[in-house]
């Protein structure tokens, strides 16, 4: 490669003082001041190097609540107009809307347009409208002039939301930023719902689905006497006597243990209590999505009384003793579980196959986990209960005591699926409604007994002979 001489060297700084010249002349041709800067001015009675921001990001899964909360500040200082937009596609990465403002945009992307919009989700089956990017005009509380931006960055790494204010003084700014995340809070679209954190397919980003409550009634529940109750008492009766307690110098904050073989009734368990505390926020986390147990945890703490439920938490919370290394979501877990205040009315509820194997520093300390009830395989009366109650829908002419008989060491979720089979054999042979006899339960206990189908009763937690059931959760080591 040849060496490059001085003379390349100054016809290329020529041709760039060229360039900067025609850049030059071009932006003296734009008016000195775009449209959109003028808008924002001339509202706020200043000039743009005296303009003040104050920033308040949120993840994108808030957005509903934070737009929720400007509507509501709009409505009670009203507006100077509607929302107006700014050229999306001169936006940097992480770029402020002051920043974007004060940057050159000659010709058509110096002017104010049309403010872009999304939809999100405020319950299972309802949406609203929300500002993706845009500005409007209105007054801090104590009347000087302000202007709120609102955006939404989606392309570039994990989203985000972003709320600014504009104004000619900090105070000002301030103070419209509090007052709407005081308004955002009390407008909050997630307080009593039921929420599940997952992860969409953008870059594993937190993302929280509305679900529906279903109510159960209790007698659906088949479990051994007092044990529903108990569960009851320690979830919803503690939340019932908050104010006493906390009066009382007393914790409220509380963890609760469901363990028993898969099938048992832990999830039925938890979709009760869903179903009976109406007023209160449940977060749901399950699989993978219980590494999102920081951002459920302080979701709890702002809309008490809230109930988180961690299902299969042996997945991130196995004992030391029992893996190799260091588990960094078990430390998020305790230090999430931690984080909530002891007065806070929350509940976490934990479910598990595998006590056995659990960190025992799950109940070192109150409110982590300081009730643990098993849920065992239902006894002779309970599976007559069951029988009788997934029977409730079709005609049953059987003999309970044989089926009972036969069922031993099986689990709730068995019988569900002994009853479905049965009605299907009913079906098949043409009975329309159909009828589930005594034949029909045996052909299906035959076929759900045969070795073939050993997994099948492994998931539905059948007791394999020679099986035990699962210890008590350790409280210390031993």
């Amino acid at each position: 490669m040849e060496p490059t001489n001085g003379q390349d060297y100054r016809d290329l700084a020529r041709a760039l003082v060229g360039l900067l010249d025609v850049a030059r002349r071009t932006l003296s041709d734009e008016p000195a001041t775009s449209e959109l800067v003028g808008r924002v001015t001339s509202h706020l009675g200043c000039g743009l190097s005296e303009v003040v921001a104050v920033h308040e990001r949120f993840p994108i899964w808030d957005h509903v609540n934070v737009q929720c909360g400007v509507d509501a500040y709009l409505a009670r200082h009203g507006s100077a107009g509607t929302w107006f937009g700014i050229a999306a596609g001169m936006m940097r990465p992480h770029q402020d809307l002051l920043s974007r403002l004060a940057a050159p945009a000659p010709g058509p992307l110096g002017r104010a347009g049309s403010a872009s919009y999304g939809t999100a989700a405020t319950g299972p089956e309802t949406d609203t409208e929300v500002v993706a990017l845009g500005l409007i005009a209105t007054t801090a509380p104590e009347g000087a002039p302000v202007v709120i931006g609102l955006r939404a960055e989606r392309e570039f790494g994990p989203p985000y939301g972003d709320l600014e204010i504009l104004a000619a003084s900090r105070d000002a700014a301030s103070a419209t930023r509090t007052e709407i995340a005081r308004l955002s809070a009390g407008h909050n679209v997630f307080r009593g719902q039921v929420l599940s954190f997952g992860e969409s397919e953008h870059r594993g980003n937190e993302l929280v689905s509305f679900l529906p409550r279903i109510p159960l009634d209790a007698q659906e529940v088949v479990f051994p006497a007092g044990l529903l109750e108990s569960i009851e008492r320690h979830v919803a009766g503690v939340g019932a006597l908050a104010g006493e307690l906390r009066n009382a110098g007393q914790h409220l904050k509380r963890g609760l243990l469901l363990y028993g073989p898969p099938g048992a009734g832990k999830t039925h368990t938890v979709r009760y209590l869903t179903g009976k505390l109406t007023e209160t926020t449940v977060v749901l986390l399950t699989g993978r999505s219980i590494r999102f147990v920081e951002s459920a945890a302080a979701l709890a703490r702002r809309l008490q009384p809230s109930m988180v439920v961690l299902e299969d938490v042996d997945l991130i919370a196995m004992d030391r003793d029992f893996s190799a290394g260091e588990n960094p979501l078990l430390f998020t877990l305790l230090d999430a579980m931690d984080g909530v205040g002891a007065d806070a009315d929350v509940t976490f509820v934990l479910t598990t196959n595998r006590a056995d194997i659990l960190e025992h520093a799950l109940a070192d300390r109150p409110g982590r986990v300081d009730l643990a009830i098993e849920v065992p395989r239902p006894d002779a009366g309970c599976r007559e209960q069951l029988l009788r109650l997934y029977t409730r829908g079709v005609a049953f002419d059987g003999d309970p005591s044989v089926i009972v008989a036969a069922t031993e060491g099986v689990t709730a979720s068995y019988i569900k699926e002994l009853v479905r089979r049965a009605v299907l054999v009913s079906l098949r042979a043409g009975d329309r409604p159909p009828v589930v006899r005594q034949p029909h339960f045996d052909e299906v206990l035959a076929e759900m007994s045969a070795q073939h189908e050993s997994l099948t009763r492994s998931l539905l937690g059948n007791a394999e002979p020679g099986s035990r059931s699962l210890p008590a959760v350790r409280r210390s080591r031993g």
